[in-house]
């Protein structure tokens, strides 16, 4: 399975968010701009983290925020939101985060599939710092493997 289209709408570099939740409405933004979810979805992706707290934080330096499907996603997507300051989620051991992702998928498959795409990205310890580090949207699609999309892909 790839990962889904990263359009250049759903992808924000060296935003400022002030906490965590700041930064989560962003990656929702994108999503929402990238065509894969409505607002409500950045909604629900903070509920999950109130509720089960820090562990969409799956690398140093790295949120993977997602919610369950639900009538809020309007196609899976990906969004890349990268922080100029870095945020604390809570997580023990990988706070604070620079690079935000935003998975909206439609089904619990497509769930699976893409954090094992993900972690294969992320194994490489480099890649947090790359996507960083990125200059537009090109660049960071070069880090993830994630192929060009527009919205209504």
């Amino acid at each position: 399975m790839a990962l889904p289209a990263l359009p250049d709408s759903a992808v924000m570099l060296g935003a400022e968010a002030p906490d965590w939740r700041a930064a989560v409405r962003l990656a929702g933004r994108a999503l929402t701009r990238g065509g894969a979810a409505s607002s409500e979805y950045a909604d629900r992706m903070i509920a999950v983290i109130e509720e089960f707290g820090a562990y969409v934080v799956i690398a140093p330096g790295l949120a993977l925020a997602h919610a369950r499907p639900g009538p809020d996603v309007r196609r899976e997507g990906m969004a890349v939101v990268t922080l100029a300051t870095p945020v604390a989620f809570g997580h023990p051991h990988h706070d604070p985060v620079r690079v935000v992702l935003g998975v909206a998928v439609s089904n619990a498959e497509e769930h699976v599939g893409f954090i094992a795409e993900l972690a294969n990205v992320f194994n490489d310890p480099r890649a947090v710092s790359r996507v960083t580090a990125a200059r537009d949207a090109d660049e960071v699609r070069a880090v993830l493997g994630a192929r060009a999309g527009e919205v209504g892909a």
